[in-house]
C-alpha cells in the first residue's frame, strides 16, 4: 500500500448512511470492476468500481458487497465476498486479502471467498422483498463495454425476476457529494503532492523541451511521494495547442513565446486532485498573455468568493457567466453586437469560454454529485474557467480545488502558485 492507512471508521460511516437512505426489507450489491484485458495475454492496471471502495476500502478484483440491514441475522447484514488465494496465484501475483486483513480493511466481519457467493445470495433473496443493483448513471458516461455490474443485473433479473429491483445510483450520487473530513484530508494529500510536482517542473519548461519531458518529471515527483500516480490523463498542451481542451498526446517540443497549459492532477489513495496551472515557455508572459491571463484569474477570484451553501447551482453558473461576459468584452473578443444577437442556448461568451466552470472531484476525477440542485457544505470541487483563443493561439485555463465550508471557500490549492508575476519568478 502506497499511502497511509485509511481507518474503517471511513467505510463503516458511509455504509450506514447508505442503508438509512433503503427501502424495508431491502438487499443491496455492489460488485468490483472487471480486470481489462489488453493485447495477447496482458491487462490493464486494475481500478476498483469507486461506490465499492466507499463502501468498503477493498481495492482488489472479484470483491461483493452484500448489504441487508433488515436481516434476521446479523451475520447477514453486512457481507464481503473476497477472491480466494492460493499458492500458485500466491507465486505469480503475490497475496490476495485474507479473510482478515479484509475484516480489518473495511470493518465488515462477515467475509466469506467469492466461490460462496450465489449460494448464500440465493438463501438472503429468499428473504428480501426489494434488491437496489448498481450502475453507471454519470451523465456523460459512454457505457460501449459491458461492465459486471450490467452481467450482474441480467443475470439476476432473469433468475429472480418477482422481486422488487431497484437503483442504487442516485442514492450514491447523494451520498458521494457530500465528503466526510477523512476524505478531504486525503484529497488534501493528492493537492499537496500536486502542488509538489508542479513546483518541480517550473524549472525545466524552455523552449523546445518535450511535453512529455516534464510528464514523466510530473510522474517520477508523484509516485515518489506515495501516490497511485495520474488521477487522469496529464494534459502537457504548449503553444496553439493549450486551446484543445482535451489534448493529452504531449508528444511536441514547447515553442519559444508559447505558453504551456498544464492540466494535472496526482491520486492518492485513490482520491484524486485536479489542477491547471498556464506558465509561459521563455519565462515570460507577453502582454497580451499576461492581460488574458489576469481576466481568467479574476473569473477564479468571483467564482470562489460566491461559492457557498444554500445558493444553487443555476445561480452560481449565471453569476459566473456574467464575469466572463465582462471579461471578453474588455478583451475586444466579443461586442455589445454579439450580445444583442446571442441565442439563450449558445451565449456569446461560449465561443471563448466552452466548458463548465465547476465539478465534484473526489474518487473520480468527475466525481457523483448533483450539479443542478444546491451546493451544499463539504462539497469538494473544482473552479476552472478559462479563455480560448485559437487565432492567437492563447489558451488559459486556471484550476483550484475548493471544499464548501459554512461561510464560503476552504481552497485545498492555496499554495500552488497561480500569480502570473510569482510563476515567472519561480521559472527564473
Amino acid at each position: 500500500m502506497r499511502h497511509t492507512s485509511i481507518t474503517p471508521d471511513l467505510f463503516i460511516k458511509n455504509r450506514k448512511k447508505l442503508q438509512q437512505q433503503l427501502l424495508p426489507n431491502s438487499l443491496v450489491v455492489f460488485n468490483a470492476n472487471d480486470m481489462m484485458p489488453r493485447n495477447t495475454d496482458g491487462t490493464m492496471p486494475f481500478v476498483q468500481n469507486s461506490d465499492l471502495f466507499y463502501l468498503t476500502g477493498i481495492d482488489q478484483e472479484e470483491t461483493i458487497l452484500l448489504l441487508y440491514p433488515d436481516a434476521l441475522k446479523q451475520e447477514w447484514q453486512e457481507i464481503l465476498f473476497i477472491k480466494a488465494t492460493d499458492e500458485l496465484l500466491a507465486t505469480w501475483e503475490g497475496n490476495k486479502y485474507s479473510k482478515a486483513e479484509a475484516e480489518a480493511m473495511s470493518g465488515i466481519a462477515t467475509i466469506h471467498f467469492i466461490g460462496e457467493f450465489h449460494k448464500i445470495f440465493q438463501l438472503l433473496m429468499g428473504l428480501t422483498e426489494y434488491v437496489y443493483l448498481n450502475t453507471n448513471e454519470y451523465p456523460r458516461a459512454e457505457c460501449i463495454v459491458e461492465s459486471r455490474d450490467q452481467r450482474f443485473i441480467q443475470w439476476a433479473q432473469k433468475q429472480y425476476p418477482l422481486h422488487g429491483y431497484k437503483r442504487v445510483a442516485p442514492l450514491m450520487q447523494k451520498l458521494r457529494a457530500i465528503k466526510e473530513e477523512t476524505e478531504i484530508n486525503l484529497i488534501q494529500q493528492a493537492c499537496n503532492i500536486t502542488e509538489a510536482g508542479f513546483r518541480s517542473i517550473l524549472p525545466i519548461i524552455r523552449p523546445q523541451v518535450m511535453e512529455y519531458e516534464i510528464e514523466a518529471q510530473l510522474a517520477y515527483e508523484f509516485i515518489r511521494r506515495g501516490s497511485n500516480g495520474f488521477a487522469y490523463n496529464p494534459i502537457l498542451a504548449s503553444g496553439s495547442d493549450s486551446c484543445i481542451l482535451h489534448y493529452i498526446k504531449n508528444n511536441k517540443p514547447c515553442p519559444a513565446g508559447g505558453l504551456l497549459l498544464i492540466d494535472v492532477g496526482a491520486a492518492y489513495g485513490n482520491y484524486g486532485a485536479d489542477m491547471t496551472r498556464v506558465v509561459p515557455i521563455s519565462g515570460k508572459f507577453t502582454p497580451r498573455q499576461k492581460q488574458v491571463y489576469h481576466a481568467v484569474l479574476r473569473i477564479v477570484q468571483l467564482a470562489e468568493s460566491i461559492l457557498m451553501p444554500g445558493i444553487s447551482f443555476t445561480d452560481y453558473k449565471n453569476a459566473v457567466a456574467v464575469q466572463v461576459e465582462k471579461e471578453l468584452l474588455a478583451l475586444k473578443l466579443i461586442d455589445r453586437t454579439d450580445i444583442k444577437n446571442q441565442t439563450k442556448s449558445q451565449p456569446a461568451y461560449r465561443k471563448y469560454f466552452m466548458h463548465g466552470v465547476s465539478h465534484h472531484l473526489g474518487l473520480s476525477t468527475h466525481d457523483l454529485g448533483d450539479s443542478y440542485g444546491m451546493i451544499l457544505s463539504n462539497m469538494v470541487l473544482t473552479v476552472e474557467p478559462g479563455i480560448y483563443i485559437k487565432a492567437e493561439g492563447i489558451g488559459i485555463r486556471l484550476e483550484n480545488n475548493v471544499v464548501i465550508r459554512e461561510h464560503g471557500v476552504e481552497n485545498l490549492m492555496k499554495n500552488i502558485p497561480i500569480d502570473p508575476e510569482e510563476i515567472e519568478t519561480l521559472m527564473q
